[in-house]
């Protein structure tokens, strides 16, 4: 375990006036936006589009999507499509496709893992949820219970007249892949919307690539997670989707111990015997899908499946840190750069076991077109001169002088130079606004700083 090292850090935020919203700024051909709190997560959205008005007329396209099909499957808004629908009982309602669509794939996707994907896994997460409140685990009694009611049937759906009848009363949930449906459907609204010669949308970690452009897509190491870590693996996509499900970034402490927010929905139990499970698939649907199941199944069971299903590959990375790999995942995966050669000297200046870890959480605002600030956290010695940029975010470079404490010497805004803030990353779901930088004692040229107070 890393001791956390105490710094002054220098952290900017500038939130940007609802007008420029629809003017995005080219870099390396793409155009960038990004969001707050979409479907309770972060959304990256990426255009390769001949100008700034094809763009925004993609990216409103696309956010369109988000917020129409968001109101029919949400579990969160009670005026939802989805909400009204639960209230219903024994009695077939029209449902509209999308949600009939989804609770079909649901249906599919429960046979084809053999539970191991179910929307009543709702009833363990709230069971679990309730009895950590209590600082106690869920009784036998209880967990036979929860199995029980999540074996019994929940709806019956009829294709012909796209009726959805409610079985049960039990609590059901479509996040295991509602995102990357909705992110499916945004990137097909994006490119009927304008010409593009590609789209990226990244709904908290889930991406679907489509055009003629390929995208290289950085996966997160479950153990080293911080934005600016070094990924784990990196793979390139073209018109395909890919995405990850690990118990890293949520979960529940009950006396001490810490418990997995991933359940087996046929034991009642958290699973935490796979910390990252990433899939890559022909559609994001899919890709969602057999994410969340393989992070429940057992590794070799997911590797069958994995193998039995066309354009499906994975990537697993177990308990103790095996890296097990479906057949075809080498074709995919790209090396990634060299880490620069640190020098015996430089590392006898600092002390190894120390980093600093900045956690940043961005305020909420109840907008589904909330852009994400501007961002800046960057490191001084108590000279204040700057040492290294940690972190820079932002949309277009013509604000970033308004982050005056940021910007205030030339040898600061030089740091902004070649800053990459297009990459794309496939990661566990974070939630919305809820990021973390580190900072491992080298300046912006990769070496070890000297001993002192930073």
């Amino acid at each position: 375990m890393k001791k956390i090292l105490f710094a002054v850090i220098g952290l900017v935020l500038l939130c940007l006036h609802d007008g420029t919203r629809q003017q995005t700024e080219a870099r390396a051909a793409w155009h960038v936006a990004h969001y707050e709190n979409v479907l309770g997560t972060s959304l990256a959205l990426k255009f390769a589009a001949s100008s700034d008005a094809d763009a925004a007329r993609a990216e409103a396209a696309a956010l369109a999507e988000f917020e129409r099909v968001g109101k029919i499957l949400s579990g969160y808004d009670a005026t939802s499509e989805f909400s009204r629908w639960l209230k219903t009982s024994h009695e077939p309602v029209r449902v509209s496709r999308e949600l009939f669509d989804v609770l079909n794939l649901f249906e599919q996707w429960r046979v084809k893992t053999n539970g191991a994907l179910d929307p009543a896994a709702q009833v363990v997460a709230q069971l679990w949820k309730d009895t950590a409140a209590q600082q106690r685990t869920p009784t036998d009694s209880e967990l036979r219970n929860a199995v029980a009611t999540i074996r019994q049937p929940h709806y019956r759906l009829d294709a012909a007249t796209q009726t959805a009848t409610r079985l049960s009363e039990a609590p059901l949930r479509l996040n295991s892949f509602a995102k990357s449906y909705i992110a499916n459907r945004a990137a097909d609204a994006a490119m009927r919307a304008v010409k593009l010669n590609g789209v990226v949308i990244n709904s908290g970690g889930d991406l679907v690539v489509r055009g003629a452009l390929s995208e290289a897509v950085n996966i997160a190491d479950p153990q080293a997670d911080a934005e600016n870590d070094a990924p784990l693996a990196r793979v390139t996509l073209h018109n395909r989707a890919i995405a990850t499900s690990g118990n890293y970034r949520r979960g529940l402490t009950i006396n001490g111990r810490w418990y997995s927010h991933l359940v087996d929905p046929r034991t009642a139990q958290p699973v935490d015997h796979i910390l990252s499970a990433t899939v890559v698939a022909p559609n994001a649907t899919d890709a969602g899908a057999l994410a969340t199941s393989f992070c429940v199944m057992q590794p070799a069971e997911s590797l069958r499946l994995a193998a039995s299903l066309p354009e499906v590959e994975c990537l697993l990375i177990t308990k103790d840190g095996q890296r097990l790999t479906s057949k075809g995942w080498s074709a995919l995966e790209t090396p990634l750069p060299s880490s620069p050669v640190t020098t015996t000297s430089s590392a006898q200046a600092w002390d190894q076991s120390f980093e600093l870890l900045v956690n940043l959480e961005l305020a909420r605002v109840e907008d589904q077109r909330y852009r994400r600030p501007y961002v800046a956290v960057w490191v001084e010695d108590k000279d204040r001169f700057p040492v290294r940029t940690v972190a820079l975010w932002y949309q277009k470079p013509r604000w970033l002088p308004d982050m005056k404490a940021w910007s205030r010497s030339d040898r600061m805004r030089s740091m902004a130079e070649g800053s990459d803030i297009t990459s794309s990353v496939s990661s566990a779901t974070r939630p919305a606004g809820k990021y973390s930088v580190k900072w491992d004692g080298k300046d912006n040229h990769g070496k070890f700083v000297a001993p002192g107070k930073y």
